[in-house]
């Protein structure tokens, strides 16, 4: 299951540097998950300060 970005989200970009297979990228106005990229490692969740990520 890919995780998804809530409107929470504050555009830090700290998701970006963690994501191993690049599937985060910035949307406007909050970053995105590509599901077809996203290996469900949950590597992002643990990176956001505001806890805007979670399971899709």
């Amino acid at each position: 299951m890919a995780h998804k970005i809530s409107e929470e989200c504050i555009a830090c970009g700290a998701c970006v540097d963690v994501c191993p297979v690049e599937a985060i990228t910035e949307g406007d106005p909050y970053y995105v998950i590509d599901p077809e990229l996203c290996t469900d490692c949950g590597a992002c969740v643990d990176e956001c300060p505001v806890e805007a990520i979670s399971p899709a």
